[in-house]
């Protein structure tokens, strides 16, 4: 049986401006920086954070980053046995109208990992290629896959000091996920593939595990 774990947060795209929803479901895991019980022991399928944008190109962006923490130099995570889902609702009934499938895999004969993901819209077929390299989809579709340092900001020093106190006690200027990485995968598309016609879309990532 493979175990689905939902980032809680549901990003809404539209093709003017983005904003983020936090929402909540029953039996489902949280994932965020291996701060979840159910989900910190298992790095690999550990959501990070999700994120999403249109470009003055007419494209959408997303990006499911995982497998946090990394120090600078660590090699990226790539497990075989976790599918990495990026699902898109376009027209606002909270269920997914597109399913990106994405999977590592290897070349034994090679030694080469590779990703491939299935049902990106734009893409005529599965868009698939090396890690760590810019694979194109066609059709305006990109992939790539990877290590990144981790772009999400967070003063965990001021976060604990204001639970401490009371007060806010946050600087804009301490990053305490500066210089750790996480391991992404970043999926250009057409937008209005992925709004299906419309002008609104609601996007957000799983994982699941065999």
């Amino acid at each position: 049986m493979t175990q689905i774990k939902h980032k809680t947060r549901l990003v809404v795209v539209g093709l003017a401006a983005i904003a983020s929803l936090l929402l909540t479901h029953d039996g489902v895991h949280a994932a965020d920086h291996n701060e979840a019980p159910g989900t910190m022991m298992d790095n690999p399928a550990d959501i990070a954070d999700f994120y999403a944008w249109h470009t003055d190109n007419g494209t959408l962006v997303t990006v499911l980053t995982f497998a946090g923490l990394k120090a600078a130099g660590e090699p990226a995570t790539y497990d075989l046995d976790v599918l990495y889902g990026i699902h898109i609702d376009h027209n606002a009934d909270n269920l997914a109208d597109i399913d990106i499938w994405c999977r590592f895999g290897t070349n034994g004969a090679m030694d080469m990992t590779g990703v491939q993901c299935l049902n990106v819209p734009g893409a005529d077929g599965p868009v698939e290629g090396p890690v760590e390299t810019n694979i194109d989809g066609g059709n305006g579709v990109m992939l790539w896959a990877g290590p990144r340092d981790d772009p999400f900001f967070f003063d965990l020093e001021g976060f604990e000091a204001t639970l401490m106190t009371g007060m806010l006690m946050f600087d804009s200027t301490r990053d305490s996920l500066a210089g750790l990485n996480v391991t992404a995968i970043v999926i250009e598309m057409p937008a209005t593939d992925a709004a299906g016609g419309g002008t609104t879309l609601k996007t957000w990532a799983t994982t699941g595990r065999k």
